[in-house]
């Protein structure tokens, strides 16, 4: 049953990330939200397997931690390569050599 909590709050926390982080307009609105809940239930599910307690403090922090690190390295690195591309196309198309 904390599987399910963890993954909403992962969720949660790809969603807060979408608007506190620039950027947000070269992204579709579901992408973070939907990296932090599977990166978080990934987490979760192999702690677990590993033999970790789902009433020890550490599993939610290593969870919740990896949905934060997560989405924050995807929100930052593809604004700024989205951003690059759409700024190359458009010296292409309006005549500049590729």
């Amino acid at each position: 049953m904390e599987l399910v909590y963890v993954t909403v709050v992962g969720a949660g926390i790809g969603l807060l990330l979408r608007y506190l982080l620039p950027g947000r307009e070269v992204y579709g609105v579901a992408l973070l939200p939907a990296l932090g809940g599977a990166v978080t239930a990934a987490v979760w599910v192999g702690l677990t397997w590993l033999g970790w307690k789902a009433d020890g403090g550490w599993i939610w922090l290593a969870a919740l931690g990896g949905a934060t690190v997560a989405s924050l390295v995807v929100a930052l690195v593809l604004s700024r390569r989205r951003r690059a591309a759409d700024a190359r196309e458009l010296h292409v198309l309006s005549g500049g050599k590729a």
